[in-house]
């Protein structure tokens, strides 16, 4: 199992941080990885509501549908899956220490199955620089939202 943890402060309040981090359609704009992402339920955005996730890391593509399983104020958990893996995005906010800002707490787990595991140490390094990528999207995201 790989597992990713980052939290940092962006430049937006709680409420509309979690309203973007909801839509996971909005990963292409902050995840390195993610070359596009869509909408695959009909319907608003809740528990159920599914995507369909099209990534590049390392050169290697993999296409996973994510899956929102948990949303509750201030947080939102997503589970993606395909034949070789599972990925769990988890995402907390919380009021920032100054005004008009969040913490973000990021937690990413991907479990691999099958032959894949053996590239879980690899893995490893390669997610964790990805999470580290992650930050500074998300904090340029909210930076252009604001300028």
């Amino acid at each position: 199992m790989v597992e990713v943890t980052r939290t940092f402060t962006v430049a937006a309040t709680p409420e509309r941080t979690l309203a973007y981090l909801r839509d996971f359609a909005n990963t292409t704009e902050w995840d390195p990885g993610t070359q596009s992402c869509e909408q695959v339920s009909p319907g608003p955005i809740e528990v159920g509501t599914r995507w369909h996730n099209r990534s590049k890391i390392v050169g290697i593509k993999t296409e996973l549908i994510y899956e929102l399983i948990r949303s509750e104020p201030g947080r939102v958990v997503f589970r993606g899956t395909n034949k070789t893996a599972s990925a769990t995005d988890d995402m907390a906010v919380s009021p920032g220490d100054l005004p008009g800002t969040t913490r973000i707490t990021y937690h990413a787990t991907i479990d691999f199955q099958g032959a894949a595991k053996l590239v879980s140490p690899i893995a490893q390094v390669v997610f964790a620089k990805v999470g580290s990528d992650v930050v500074r999207s998300l904090t340029a995201v909210f930076e252009r939202q604001n300028g």
